[in-house]
């Protein structure tokens, strides 16, 4: 926008001449324990407003008020007070006294004059360079109309006169731009720590070093610690500015078609503008470069909510409104009188890498941003690589699953013949320290062709057993030539409840999914106390509520997903290492074939009620079966992370018996004959009676033991038994507390009753 322009919509006119530099600091004053910021006295009639701004944290009673001050209030913004007061006279000293500490000054005059009239930005600096604060200034000058600029510099006074030097040489040739006022926030210090230049207050004491006010070096200690800081600004500097926009050198305000920020706000029905600050980001900077606005190319496609900032008209404001850093309180913009403003983020906070401030997983390129870099400062930014979809395809072909196991010989036949039923067509199996003979029945299978086993190479990799394994499963042919993949457990079981029971139900149900989750439902031991060479499926048949949420474990899910290279690896609960050039491209639904949010895409792994969803498939986890094979699962230790123990707290998060469930049952005759077929193999079935004999004689073991004896019989007891029923019914904290915080007449009552049950936080679990 030219100077003419700007003239006839009611900014100052510049005429061309060169822009001034101005530098002033925050007359800080300690005494005691109580941090003044600033006073401003304005005039008001015969006599002065006043208006002292007090450190963050500074306490706001008592107040004691002099002589001939009329204190009109003494109010918080934030947890920093501000005293507004009257002062009969016009010129002279303003005593009063706050929590103890005796306060003599001389308030400053404002200088509301600097900015009067015009087009103004009210910034603080956090480290920005004087190149980036100039290019900051000249776009907004540029796209629309400032004239001013006031900029809070955090940095310790005297430390960065490189900066100062550069910013003011650079202010002097931008055409257009009137006035800049660099403000430091503290009083330098001298080498025996009092002030280095004179301060006009005194503060009435004992004479020598007592009288002299020793001010804070850095009152700055976090960004937002100093909320008055805005209405200081306004008192002292801004109160007579056309418009000022409360934006920081990092961040730049794209021009719209509806006009200037500025003229927005002086339009707005109460002089205030919203804006709504849009994180960006570049992919990556050059080596050697310097980290520039066109860097920035990329935003977050999952950023939760905006930033927020304002611009207002200070004369238009309502007389008790209040500038704060995200919103002006009294002020109450319409959904029109919002603007879009853009935060650049690597130059708040630099890095040598962008992945230390951002997920990268998250960033995307944003068209608009992109435009700016390479035409507005005609920049050639570093892009994002592209990537294409490996293969396309929704229909069931080969289904494998990807798992660990550990001890688990005499379950894993009925494990693989269920998932063969339902259409699963390859199955890679890792294992650790077996001596039941779990591996040498999956090394027999592999053989026949029925599996592909690898030992687990996680021992010297420092990574957990499950994780290790995913990592290495990733170079197999079988995972690379999989339709469809998953990653999951050996007590877990796909429960289909579409069509005929099948993967190719499930996938006819939702044709356009690429991604499915499989929430959890936690099936309990059902009451059954000893182990038997049984169907997990069949016997098994309590679990929790549907929407039983707690445990914190309860909705967890494991994820089915086209392998079409959407993400980078697998992962426990569903795929990892999105790229976030596809995201678009994916097309996860829950297990009742409804959208999943974009928020799950990089990290969920649990459901909620807003996603959790049953209709179509099910995750039927069976982790503790019975109370004997427990036993031996807690003797093992957990597979899956080698350091945790499975002791009574975890039987009781897991053990859910609220609910009758036999859905998997429509699912026995097929499993049935699948698993009839391994077991005419004499080999298999050897393996497996083998296995079934460890398991039996480690339970002899443990049970002879008097401290596992004691754990079988607080597993089976009465009391256990009545709380598996009962999760509904209880607070998140109990099952971290465990059931020992259950009181009795709690356990006595009956599970159908509509009551809640909670204690006070105590630990954490995994």
């Amino acid at each position: 926008m030219s100077n003419q322009n700007r003239k006839k919509k009611g900014g100052k006119s510049a005429g061309g001449k060169p822009g001034v530099f101005l530098k002033r600091s925050l007359n800080v004053v300690q005494v005691g324990d109580v941090t003044l910021l600033e006073a401003v006295a304005t005039p008001a009639g015969e006599g002065r407003l006043v208006q002292a701004f007090f450190r963050h944290g500074t306490p706001a009673a008592p107040l004691r008020a002099g002589r001939d001050l009329d204190v009109i209030e003494m109010r918080a913004i934030g947890n920093a007070p501000v005293l507004r007061a009257m002062v009969a006279d016009s010129r002279g000293k303003v005593r009063f006294s706050l929590a103890g500490a005796q306060f003599a000054l001389d308030p400053m005059a404002p200088e509301t004059g600097l900015f009067a009239g015009m087009n103004v930005v009210f910034g603080v600096r956090n480290g920005e360079t004087a190149a980036i604060t100039l290019d900051w200034l000249r776009y907004h000058v540029r796209h629309h109309g400032l004239q001013g600029a006031l900029i809070l510099d955090r940095a310790r006074p005297g430390s960065d006169a490189a900066y100062e030097k550069a910013l003011r040489a650079g202010v002097a040739r931008i055409e257009g731009l009137e006035r800049v006022v660099l403000l430091e926030c503290a009083v330098p210090l001298g080498q025996d720590g009092l002030p280095a230049e004179a301060h006009p207050c005194n503060v009435p004491g004992a004479p020598g070093k007592d009288r002299m006010e020793i001010p804070a070096a850095d009152p700055w200690t976090a960004p937002l610690g100093n909320m008055q800081i805005y209405e200081l600004a306004r008192a002292r500097f801004l109160g007579e500015a056309r418009a000022v926009a409360n934006i920081d050198p990092f961040d730049l305000i794209p021009p719209a078609p509806d006009g200037s920020i500025f003229d927005r706000a002086c339009a707005a029905a109460e002089g205030c503008i919203r804006l709504a600050g849009v994180q960006c980001y570049p992919w990556r900077v050059r080596v050697g470069d310097a980290t520039h606005f066109a860097d920035h190319i990329c935003v977050q496609f999952d950023a939760k909510g905006t930033r927020n900032r304002w611009c207002v008209a200070p004369q238009k404001l309502g007389r008790n409104s209040v500038w704060r850093l995200i919103r002006v309180v009294g002020a109450n913009p319409g959904p029109r009188e919002t603007a879009v403003f853009h935060r650049h983020m690597a130059l708040r906070h630099p890095t040598d890498s962008v992945s230390k401030i951002v997920p990268k997983t998250s960033l995307i390129e944003d068209a608009a941003i992109l435009a700016r870099a390479t035409g507005e400062f005609g920049h050639k930014p570093v892009r994002m690589p592209e990537e294409t979809l490996a293969k396309s395809t929704g229909k069931a072909r080969r289904t494998a699953i990807v798992t660990t196991m550990k001890n688990e010989g005499p379950f894993i036949l009925e494990w693989i013949a269920y998932h063969r039923a339902i259409g699963v067509s390859d199955f890679l199996v890792y294992t650790n320290d077996c001596t039941d003979g779990t591996d040498s029945m999956l090394k027999l299978l592999q053989k026949k062709g029925i599996v592909q086993h690898r030992e687990n190479p996680f021992k010297g990799t420092g990574l957990k057993p499950q994780h290790a394994a995913l990592q290495a499963a990733e170079n197999e042919d079988l995972v690379k030539r999989a339709d469809w993949l998953i990653c999951m457990d050996v007590d877990e079981f796909i429960s289909i409840h579409t069509g005929k029971g099948r993967l190719e139900d499930l996938f006819r149900a939702v044709p356009e999914a690429n991604m499915i989750s499989l929430t959890w439902r936690l099936f309990g031991n059902n009451d059954i106390h000893e182990y038997s060479d049984s169907l997990i499926c069949e016997n098994f048949t309590r679990c929790a509520d549907k929407m039983a949420r707690k445990p914190h474990q309860a909705w967890g899910f494991k994820t089915l997903f086209a392998n079409i290279g959407l993400f980078k690896k697998l992962g426990v609960h569903r795929p990892k290492g999105l790229k976030p050039q596809l995201w678009e491209k994916i097309r996860w639904a829950n297990g009742s074939g409804q959208a999943m949010p974009s928020s799950m895409f990089r990290n969920g792994w649990r459901s909620t009620t807003r996603t959790v969803g049953y209709d179509l498939v099910t995750l039927n986890h069976y982790a503790l079966r019975s109370a004997e094979s427990f036993l031996v699962k807690r003797d093992r230790g957990r597979v899956n992370h080698v350091d945790r123990d499975q002791g009574l707290s975890y039987w009781f998060r897991m053990n859910n018996n609220a609910r009758e469930n036999r859905d998997i049952h429509r699912m026995l005759p097929a499993l049935k004959a699948e698993l009839a077929q391994l077991m005419a193999d004499p080999e298999i079935a050897a393996a497996h009676e083998f296995s079934v004999a460890r398991h039996r004689e480690k339970i002899a073991e443990l049970r002879a033991r008097e401290d596992y004896a004691a754990f079988y019989a607080l597993l089976t007891s009465p009391r256990l038994e009545r709380m598996s029923r009962m999760h509904l019914r209880f607070g998140a904290n109990v099952f971290l507390a465990g059931p020992d915080c259950v009181p009795d007449e709690i356990v006595a009552r009956d599970p159908d009753e509509d009551f809640l049950f909670t204690v006070e936080r105590t630990q954490t679990t995994h």
